[in-house]
């Protein structure tokens, strides 16, 4: 029951999510006007808005004109309804589940918009980034991310940190310098952010993640047409991926990466 109460959360956060991602970067309120059809400009009730069951109920069409439903408003609900139970699985409840949850959040609404609008907004990014500082010293205490060092103390903590988002974010930072074409600021600030999310050394998991998916979804829309050799591919979803991917498999994840490099080292 607790699962499908994560679930259930994660999916009315995403719905959410949704305003942000289709109010925010058009510089509009999430607050009001209240959910509408922009079809046909009627506000929608409670039963219009409940996250999937009402997509479904109302067969993906407006009550009122029978307007199709953009089916990735509910992608993102159950999207974000699978990430937050999984959270929950791995974490179990506690702040460790608050924080994470909202972390999670915010990348997905991320990669939402930057995928949609190649944009990463400061509004989301500086927020992020000064929540994070705040418990960078706490990660340690709270089991999300291993210190680079080998005792849990709050310094190591805070160390992991900050040498995690100085270093995501430096990297991006030297290409943008040397290549403004192939990279944006707003790729270095959710650097920033994934890096202070994971610390040392899952943001190294984080990027290396990153850059596999990437490669790999960039040669598939090489090949297939749908994208050409001078087309741009935002890559904050992928960065985004990768935290998410870091979060969920815990210490396992980073700890197998280390020992891989210990072996071919």
């Amino acid at each position: 029951m607790l699962i499908v109460f994560a679930f259930a959360l994660g999916a009315a956060i995403g719905s959410f999510l949704n305003v942000v991602a289709d109010r925010v970067p058009a510089g509009r309120s999430i607050v009001s006007p209240r959910s509408f059809c922009e079809t046909c400009d009627r506000s929608l009730t409670t039963w219009d808005l409940l996250p999937i069951i009402s997509y479904l109920w109302l067969r993906g069409k407006c009550r009122y004109c029978a307007t199709r439903i953009p089916a990735r408003l509910t992608v993102m609900e159950a999207v974000n309804g699978l990430l937050i139970a999984g959270v929950y699985l791995r974490y179990g409840g506690g702040l460790d589940f608050v924080i994470l949850t909202a972390a999670v959040s915010a990348l997905v609404v991320i990669a939402r918009i930057d995928l949609e609008r190649e944009l990463i907004l400061n509004s989301i990014t500086y927020p992020s980034v000064v929540a994070l500082l705040a418990i960078a010293p706490f990660w340690s205490e709270l089991g999300v991310s291993r210190p680079f060092l080998g005792d849990e103390t709050v310094v190591a903590s805070l160390l992991s940190s900050l040498v995690g988002g100085a270093g995501y974010s430096l990297f991006f930072l030297a290409i943008v310098l040397v290549y403004p074409r192939g990279m944006g600021v707003g790729d270095v600030k959710l650097g920033a952010v994934i890096g202070l999310l994971v610390g040392i050394p899952g943001a190294a998991v984080a990027l290396w993640i990153a850059a596999v998916s990437g490669g790999l979804v960039a040669i598939i829309l090489l090949a297939t047409g749908r994208k050409g050799r001078k087309e741009g591919i935002p890559f904050g979803p992928f960065m985004s991926l990768g935290a998410i991917v870091v979060v969920l498999s815990g210490a396992d994840l980073v700890d197998q990466y280390i020992n891989a490099i210990d072996f071919f080292s």
